[in-house]
């Protein structure tokens, strides 16, 4: 089945109206879809280089919106959200987090984990539909969500648009290791500025 979504998205990316199925991808992705948007951002680029920074807009805001109706999809339809939440594997994580979340804990752990969600091969969609579900504020779940996604999709159509196959070549090869790298990379800073912040308050 997923090869065969994945072969479905590439033949999108060569579609002329490819924009408005990159909007439409990038979407669904964020709440149940499997393929990530990178899959029609890689060709499109490539093969429309002077589009590539409006090819980074509608994934990055259309994965938002779809983040946010994944948020919705978690703060009210609870047995959709935990079918998808149980098929990724997360639902014993998710209700120890809400658990800690209610007791005034997890805040700096959860906005860190859902960094990397948007920003890595995590399933985003899984986390989307988990702050939702535990209740997250929405307004620092759209920040991190509209940081993290800009951020993993604008070095994808950037990379692509300069090193064109050369970049290709490279995610189908070590993409999910040096992204989670980064986005690790990226966390650890964050946390320590902020833990030299709080301690020279």
């Amino acid at each position: 089945m997923f090869k065969t979504l994945y072969k479905k998205c590439l033949d999108l990316a060569a579609h002329k109206s490819s924009n408005f199925f990159l909007g439409v991808i990038s979407f669904i992705e964020s709440s149940f879809f499997p393929i990530p948007p990178d899959v029609m951002i890689i060709p499109m680029v490539i093969a429309k280089k002077k589009s590539y920074l409006k090819i980074f807009l509608i994934a990055s805001i259309f994965s938002v919106l779809g983040g946010i109706f994944g948020y919705m999809l978690g703060a009210v339809f609870l047995d959709i959200a935990m079918n998808i939440i149980e098929f990724y594997g997360y639902e014993k994580k998710i209700i120890n987090l809400k658990n800690n979340l209610s007791q005034g804990e997890g805040f700096l752990t959860w906005l860190s984990i859902l960094f990397l969600a948007g920003f890595t091969p995590l399933p985003y969609k899984a986390f989307t539909i988990a702050s939702g579900l535990i209740g997250f504020n929405i307004l620092i779940f759209i920040i991190v969500s509209l940081i993290s996604r800009s951020l993993r999709f604008f070095l994808i159509s950037y990379l692509s648009y300069k090193f064109g196959d050369l970049f290709t070549k490279f995610m189908n090869k070590h993409g999910s290791k040096w992204f989670t790298i980064l986005g690790l990379l990226i966390v650890l800073i964050f946390i320590i500025v902020f833990l030299i912040l709080k301690f020279n308050a």
